[in-house]
């Protein structure tokens, strides 16, 4: 059976940020406004009244301190709090498509690779522009690569899954170089009125480049040693938007047709499954905690991160074993924990080992046990 490596990793970063003082200003400022409107009501007892947020809150709930946007000024517009995307000609590239490329190009840079090299495009999102033509049709057009792609969404967990499927693909030969796209466009499913998530996602864009050993040139090669993949069926993390909407005009601009959860539901279910996955592979794989360098988990909640790798480790981990993104780009789905690989692997030695780990809506969980050759 042939090695198969990570041989290159891309990243997009949008040009505006928010932080969370201007969150709060904005959702406190719709707040007031909310509650004056509907001041009668809430002093009947009819309605209640929406409590404010602050900066602090967000932090200490979550470890985020700011996140990257496609657009700032309509999410922080408090008469809007939508970002402001307007819709292109079918003849222009898409919004997620353009993402794609400047991420994929910063990859194929670092792999060494040409579009004529790679023959298979997965793009692996929470939320898809357009059900049809696939993203990753488009992003192979835009690119010039031969060959073939397809769409896939695992919510959180996508980009640990298609690097799975684009192992499986090296490994059947139905593919020899595979391009993984994460074009996470998060701002647009949260619902910016809601005090307990509208401070959780970001945007970005994610590459990766899955390959056989046998032709990667690229300076850094990442063995996938192992890849395990679980899901469990919950509905504490739910989106119910779809093109069935339609069919029932009630459910149109409902809360649920936008991102919801059971924050303290996920965080007591989901951590125990994660740090349980991760210790059964490496036992499985003969590998001790101990010998970890580094855990490249998914950028939720500091909180749940701390725990997972307490669990893992037997111990507190130190920052630089289970490194933070989320602070800086707060939670961007599938590419949160390929952020995390991207930027904190540059001290890796040959023979170090990592893993790489998603988990999210589903639920689903990803974990892929990295070598540096």
């Amino acid at each position: 059976m042939p090695d198969v490596v990570i041989s290159g990793t891309g990243l997009y970063t949008p040009a505006e940020s928010i932080s969370n003082e201007e969150l709060v200003a904005s959702f406190n400022a719709y707040v007031e406004a909310y509650n004056a409107a509907n001041a009668d009501a809430i002093a009947a007892g009819e309605l209640p009244p929406l409590q404010p947020s602050s900066a602090e809150f967000i932090e200490k709930a979550s470890g985020i301190k700011s996140r990257y946007v496609m657009n700032k000024s309509g999410i922080l517009d408090p008469q809007r709090m939508v970002p402001d995307l307007p819709e292109r000609p079918d003849r222009e590239p898409s919004i997620q498509c353009e993402m794609a490329v400047a991420a994929a190009r910063e990859a194929m840079q670092q792999a060494r690779k040409s579009a004529t090299d790679i023959d298979a495009v997965i793009v692996a999102a929470s939320n898809m522009q357009r059900p049809y033509p696939a993203m990753a049709v488009e992003i192979q057009d835009a690119l010039g690569i031969d060959g073939y792609g397809f769409d896939m969404n695992v919510a959180c967990s996508s980009a640990t899954f298609a690097i799975q499927q684009a192992r499986d693909a090296v490994l059947t030969g139905s593919a020899s170089c595979v391009l993984l796209l994460n074009p996470e466009i998060c701002s647009g499913h949260l619902n910016f009125r809601d005090r307990d998530s509208h401070f959780i996602f970001g945007d970005v864009c994610t590459a990766v480049i899955v390959e056989r050993a046998g032709t990667a040139t690229a300076d850094e090669q990442f063995l996938l040693v192992d890849s395990k993949l679980r899901t469990i069926y919950s509905n504490n993390i739910r989106n119910n938007f779809g093109f069935l909407n339609r069919a029932d005009e009630s459910g149109v601009g409902k809360p649920d047709k936008l991102f919801v959860q059971e924050g303290r539901k996920v965080f007591k279910e989901v951590c125990p499954e994660v740090a349980k996955q991760i210790s059964t592979q490496l036992d499985a794989l003969d590998i001790e905690p101990s010998s970890l360098k580094r855990m490249w988990l998914h950028q939720a909640n500091l909180s749940m991160n701390q725990l997972i790798s307490r669990r893992v480790l037997g111990r507190e981990a130190r920052p630089d074993e289970a490194p933070t993104i989320l602070d800086e780009y707060a939670n961007t789905s599938s590419a949160g924990s390929v952020i995390a690989f991207h930027k904190h692997r540059a001290d890796f030695a040959p023979g170090d080992i990592g893993v790489l780990c998603s988990f999210g809506a589903g639920y689903s969980i990803g974990s892929v046990v990295l070598r540096r050759l």
